[in-house]
Formats: structure tokens, sequence, C-alpha cells
């Protein structure tokens, strides 16, 4: 007796068919020892029926828990052990696995084809033997001789194992994309089975699904047990880790809940032109009809507020501003700064941005904590803003030359020119000009005529 066939005789009373079975998953190929279950069966008959039963347990376990079809499995498990095979014990011969899906019988065959004189005794059967076999068997022909499955060994048990392994998972994640394809982007309810470095793993359904730390919003917790409503994100069919990813912290988060919660955005008689958020602190929403029986921003607050405290209550508190669209930027901004009053307001339109002021006691409104209400009206407009604080205007030497060359221009017959050289000469108003005479003020510049026109305008100015 080899040491090998003394450990499955030692080690057989030990092994619980009954209970490998209710497991259902790999005890077919696997045992607690480590080794296939039909090495450890002390006669042929009850290998074949423990096998066959394990299978179907399979069959049934993958049908009804994963969803998985039966042809489907029959399918992987058939492909699986004949190229474990192959690359084992049958290296270069070929094999076919049959199993029956009523059942769960395994059989395995060996292909050959019949010739008269054999140069690869793996693949080729001489006539002779094939005859005996088959009385009608011909040369050229292919014969199949049963095999039985105790004799693929161990190697082939664990080398079909993994290949199942592998693809099961490749069904499941395709009946997770199936199942969730059609989802991505709407709002799922699930609860959450514990926290992981920040990272949530929560339930939906029988589903695990991820709430990535980066998707969460500031300051919330979580606690197993907690039911909490998130968006689904995407599917990363690919990942290692979760295949469902799911976000709080996403803008498309508040879009979704506003669909939910006001009717008038759902079947489209109020729409959203523009939104931006900072999750956790504060979301911008800019809102537009073609109905003009309906006030936008009054169907998204709703009667006393109630329909934007049900999402703010959803958000754990972050605050919502709902803005009337308008087609002008410039109004546009006006609603979107509110209380801050926008001041000397340049559009440019070419480079898509807007210079404007504001009053100094403004300013902290208009940018806001951490920038964020600038940041937000300019992410929620498209539009890049530039923001300054208003100047107060100081007097200066060409202010006071304008001033008083426009009180010149007030006398009837004296040109803006005329009036300019009356101030540079230091003549700023009528007053100044009592004692002048024509020739002083040839002496400054002007010519003969100009001087005489000039004290004749101003002197019938002040006698009228």
């Amino acid at each position: 007796m080899t040491p090998s066939t003394k450990f499955f005789k030692k080690n057989c009373d030990r092994l619980d068919f009954s209970q490998a079975c209710a497991s259902a998953e790999w005890s077919f190929l696997c045992c607690k020892s480590g080794f296939p279950a039909f090495f450890v069966n002390r006669k042929h008959l009850f290998f074949k029926m423990s096998t066959s039963s394990q299978i179907l347990s399979v069959l049934e376990y993958m049908e009804k828990e994963k969803g998985i079809g039966r042809a489907d499995m029959i399918e992987t498990i058939g492909e699986a052990i004949r190229v474990a095979a192959l690359k084992s014990i049958a290296a270069g011969q070929d094999i076919r696995v049959e199993i029956n899906p009523r059942t769960g019988q395994l059989q395995t065959w060996a292909i050959f084809e019949i010739v008269d004189s054999v140069s690869d005794p793996r693949n080729q059967m001489h006539i002779s033997r094939a005859l005996l076999i088959d009385g009608k068997a011909e040369v050229g022909s292919v014969i199949e001789t049963e095999i039985d499955p105790a004799l693929l060994g161990r190697i082939v048990a664990q080398t079909a194992r993994q290949a199942i392994m592998q693809r099961i998972k490749v069904f499941e994640k395709e009946k997770l994309y199936d199942d969730f394809k059609s989802r991505v982007g709407d709002i799922v309810s699930c609860v959450v089975h514990h926290v992981d470095n920040g990272n949530v793993y929560v339930e939906i359904g029988n589903t695990e699904a991820l709430l990535p730390a980066r998707e969460c919003i500031h300051g919330e917790e979580y606690a197993t047990g907690d039911r909490v409503r998130c968006l689904l994100l995407k599917l990363n069919t690919d990942s290692r880790d979760a295949d469902i990813i799911l976000s709080r912290s996403h803008v498309n988060f508040v879009r979704r809940l506003l669909e939910i919660e006001v009717s008038e955005i759902a079947d489209g008689s109020v729409f959203i032109r523009g939104i931006a958020r900072e999750p956790g602190y504060r979301t911008k929403i800019c809102v537009d009809t073609k109905d003009k029986n309906i006030d936008p921003v009054g169907a998204c607050v709703g009667t006393r507020g109630v329909r934007i405290k049900s999402i703010v209550r959803e958000l754990n508190g972050e605050k919502i501003d709902v803005i009337r669209y308008f087609e002008d930027p410039q109004r546009l901004l006006s609603e979107a700064i509110k209380p801050a009053v926008p001041r000397n307001v340049v559009v440019n339109e070419a480079e898509h941005r807007i210079y404007f002021e504001v009053a100094e006691h403004d300013l902290a409104v208009a940018i806001g904590k951490r920038g964020l209400n600038a940041k937000l009206t300019s992410k929620m407009m498209n539009w890049r803003l530039d923001i300054s604080k208003e100047s107060t205007a100081v007097d200066n030497f060409d202010d006071k030359m304008e001033r008083a060359v426009a009180g010149w221009v007030d006398v009837p017959g004296i040109t803006k020119e005329i009036a300019k050289k009356l101030v540079v000469a230091g003549i700023t108003d009528v007053e100044t000009f009592e004692s002048v005479e024509a020739h002083d003020l040839v002496d400054v510049g002007f010519n003969q005529v100009e001087a005489e026109q000039t004290v004749q305008c101003i002197r019938e100015f002040c006698r009228k």
C-alpha cells in the first residue's frame, strides 16, 4: 500500500459528505484533506453517487443563490475540468467531459484517432485495438473511451477549482451589471454594513456596495445598521473591491433629490439651468420655466419651505440657495450674489468674464466663507467672476479742471477751447473775471479777437 493510499484510508472516515453537499460550493472537487472527494471513497459506486450529488448540489446552489443558470455552470465546470486535465496528467490528450444536468453525474472520455500505425499513443489508437472496443471502427475515424474521473487526480481538481472560481466571479459581475446598469445615476436606499478607514460598506438588498470616503459628505458619521440614501455613481466591473460605487457628495445627488421632491422638475415644467455644490456646506441651484403661470423658485421651495427643508434634512443641514434664471448675465449675477449688490458691472462676452465691484461692507458677503459664495456663483453661472472693492472718488487736479471747464461752457458764446484757456490762466469762475480786461487775456495766450469776444460774452452773461 502506497503512502498516498494509507493517507486516503486514514482520513476517509473523517469526511462528512452530507455536510460537504450542504456547503455545495467546492466540495465536489476539494475535501477537507485538500484532495478530491473521489479519492477517499472506499467503493467506486459510492464515489459516483457522492460526486454526482455534490455536483448537483453545486448546480442547485448557484442557480438559486447566485442566479447562474444550470447550463452555464455545467459548461463552466466541464470546460474547467477538461482544460485542467489537459495541463496535467492528460497533457497533449484530447478529452471530453459531460455532466448530466438532472443527476449531476460526471463522465469523461478520451478521444483517439483510429490509425493502422500509431505514432502518438496519446491521441491515436491502432485499428486492431479499436475493433475490440467497437466492431464498426474504421481507420481515419475517431473513437472515445470512458475514463474514471478518479484518475484525473488532485492537481486537476485544484486547477479546475481555481478556473471555476474565476468563471463564477465573471458570472456574478455580469449578473450584477445587468441588474444595476439601468440604475446608474439613480438614488438607492441601503443599509450600512461596516466602516473601514472612512470607507462605508453598505448592502443594497443582498448586494454589497461601497461608499468611498471621498464620496461622503463632510462631517457625516455612519454606524452599522444605519439606513442611508446614496447616488449610484458607477459600476466597476474590473475592480477587486466592491463593484458598485455610491456617492453622497456628487452634485447629481442633489439634482436627483430635487427631481424626487419637486414634481414640477420631474415632469419637466421646471428645469435646472445650473447647479454648483460644495458638499456639506452649500449648494446653489438656478431654475427656469417656460410656463408663465409657474414660479420656479416657489415650486422648488414649496409651501412654507417644506420641499427644500426635506432635502436639507437629507443633506444634514447643507444650505441650498434656489435662484431664478435670467438670460441677462448681469441680472442673473444680481440674483445669485445676494445680499451683496454688484456695482460698476462690466460684462466681457468674448472671455465669458464679468468684472464688478461691491461696497466695502458687502465684500465679505460676496466672497463668502472660504470664498464659497463667489466660487459657487461662478460655477453655477458658468462665468468667470472678478470681484473688487468699490473705490472711493478722490479729487485731483484733473477733476478740478474738468469741473471748472464745465462751469464756463454754460456761459453762452464760450466754447470748450476758450473755457480751457480761461481755467489754465487761473480764471475759474465769474467772480475772478470781474476785473479782467481784454489785454489781460491777450497776455495769457488769447488773440485780440478772442479776448474781446470773451470779455463781451461774460459781461453780457453777468448783466443778465
